[in-house]
């Protein structure tokens, strides 16, 4: 074999072994054989103002945890948009609990009750209960229950800045287990959220399915979450764009306002592009950054590896 020959071959044997060294210790993605799921309802018999036993009537959470060697402590109950009066249980729901999986963390996908059906306090309830069953759990599923986040998109970030905001510590004298429980979230994460119901800046609908046509004014301004700030609301990151014109980007600006005030860490991230509703953003050049950011953000507060 010529000179020349040994070289090449040098090189390729250099660069598979390279190849396969990082193959090697490259992190780790869950994979669907690296995660059970188990779908439970929040109630073992009727939920608390339930008006009927339809599948709309039975607030649910999936669980979605991984099981390989990134998992983690830590868990994040998911709360897909959909205006209050639907879910979008998909790039909302399911495919956030695979990128949150992918990073050894939890997920807990929640079905609320809906409006105009049901109206506040009722999907609070079924959020706090659902943060609840999570700690109540957490020794069965290998869980620190100090290390539970609560994730909302749109209106579901209406509901999660709810249940950072208006929470308590439990009822150590409830017969429930579960009720003996903190509702209150380790950390939030509001993506494009309806926040501000009580300003200009309101999603009209998402107000009008929650609270109904004419709701009192204390309770809309109780329930416009950026008056409701304060040094025990959790650490939370927020995710907007400039451009959306559902959600007006106001909504997080004034709650970020809010949480400076109070001192509480927070990390807001206004992107320039972007519809409403991107989720993930994957096919959006800037808008897929935000998921990397918000892992760095849990992590740094303690959540996952």
């Amino acid at each position: 074999m010529t000179k020349t020959k040994w070289s090449q071959l040098g090189f390729a044997t250099m660069w598979l072994g390279v190849a396969l060294f990082t193959a090697a210790h490259a992190p780790r993605t869950a994979t669907a054989d690296d995660v059970k799921s188990l779908a439970m309802p929040l109630w073992s018999g009727p939920a608390p103002g339930a008006l009927g036993k339809l599948d709309g009537d039975v607030p649910s959470i999936t669980v979605y945890q991984p099981t390989g060697t990134n998992a983690s402590d830590a868990a994040v109950v998911v709360c897909p948009g959909g205006g209050y009066g639907g879910l979008a249980m998909d790039h909302e729901g399911k495919q956030i609990a695979d990128w949150l999986n992918a990073h050894g963390i939890t997920a807990v996908v929640l079905k609320y009750r809906l409006g105009p059906r049901y109206h506040h306090p009722v999907e609070l309830g079924d959020a706090q209960r659902a943060i609840r069953t999570v700690r109540a759990h957490a020794s069965e599923w290998r869980l620190n229950p100090k290390h539970v986040a609560i994730l909302g998109f749109s209106a579901g970030g209406h509901l999660a800045s709810t249940a950072g905001t208006h929470f308590d510590d439990g009822d150590p004298n409830a017969s429930d287990a579960v009720d003996r429980e903190s509702c209150r979230p380790d950390a939030m994460i509001l993506v494009y959220p309806v926040i501000a119901i009580a300003t200009p800046y309101a999603h009209l609908g998402s107000k009008r399915n929650l609270l109904g046509d004419n709701p009192p004014r204390e309770l809309v301004e109780s329930l416009s979450n950026e008056t409701q700030v304060t040094a025990r609301t959790p650490p939370t990151f927020l995710v907007h764009s400039d451009a959306d014109a559902g959600v007006p980007a106001e909504n997080s600006l004034l709650f970020a306002m809010a949480l400076r005030k109070a001192k509480v860490p927070m990390e807001l991230h206004l992107y320039e592009p972007g519809p409403h509703g991107f989720g993930l953003g994957k096919n959006d050049p800037a808008l897929h950054t935000w998921p990397d950011l918000c892992i760095t953000f849990l992590k740094r507060h303690g959540f996952g590896k």
